[in-house]
């Protein structure tokens, strides 16, 4: 009996370092793990779209289980969190699509059939996740609030870009492909100024934001396919898609600690 309960134990302290064991402490903590779920979904198939591709092959591998893991442990928090019954509704249809999306990236070999589809099934399950989020920004009715969720979709719109570059590389992305690169593009560069002129803003974030900026410049680049080697642009869109993503979620912690 102690034997199986150390197993137990064992099991529940290496989830995956502090992030296993961690709450959603408050209204803002819900906001940011809430966007999270956008970023990741897309993340996951850009980082499956890798591994079919051999583009930074073993490492994608390795960070497409452990977002998996994540997502799973993030997706149980905020449904116990949900403070109404109707956004606890939109997280029980987000668990069920997430099943189905976690069967496509783990369940069949990797190939160009099933990133066709996981491309499409990653859409809809950020299109559930970002009604979450929303509902939970409504529900804060705070400026930072509001400041979370943006910085927040600026994860996600870097991995939607991201996904749908390498996607377009394998020839598996949709017809609209580019168009909602483009889009996205613009979309990015409208909610940075906005951030920027947030009354708000610490030294610390400005900082951070004048980063963003600085790695805006290179994913931009990237996604624009400038490098006569296709298969060096399709590396630097892995590369700089993970180090812009990195610096946005450091200005999401910020405006997140900045509003308690």
């Amino acid at each position: 009996m102690k034997t199986f309960l150390g197993v137990v134990l064992a099991v529940l302290l290496g989830m995956g370092g502090g992030d296993a064991l961690a709450q959603v402490s408050d209204i803002n903590s819900a906001i940011n793990k809430a966007g999270s779920l956008r970023f990741q979904a897309h993340r996951m198939a850009r980082l499956y779209l890798q591994v079919g591709m051999g583009i930074e092959a073993d490492r994608s591998k390795r960070q497409l289980e452990s977002v998996s893991g994540l997502y799973d442990r993030r997706l149980i928090e905020l449904k116990n969190y949900a403070p109404t019954p109707e956004i606890k509704e939109t997280y029980v249809s987000l668990e069920k699509a997430w099943i189905g999306y976690k069967d496509l990236l783990f369940g069949a070999k990797v190939s160009p059939e099933n990133a066709r589809k996981i491309v499409e099934v990653s859409d809809q399950l950020v299109s559930i996740a970002n009604k979450a989020t929303g509902q939970l920004a409504s529900y804060s009715g705070s400026t930072q609030g509001g400041l979370v969720n943006v910085s927040g979709r600026q994860r996600m719109l870097s991995q939607r870009m991201g996904k749908y570059f390498q996607a377009m590389a394998w020839g598996v992305a949709p017809a609209n492909a580019q168009s909602e690169i483009n889009k996205d593009r613009a979309e990015f560069v409208q909610k940075l100024d906005e951030l920027a002129a947030a009354p708000n803003n610490t030294q610390a974030i400005k900082d951070e934001l004048a980063l963003a900026r600085q790695q805006w410049f290179f994913f931009e680049n990237a996604l624009t396919g400038r490098e006569v080697d296709k298969k060096v642009s399709q590396i630097n869109v892995a590369t700089t898609g993970e180090r812009i993503l990195e610096t946005m979620d450091n200005i999401v912690g910020m405006y997140e600690k900045l509003a308690k």
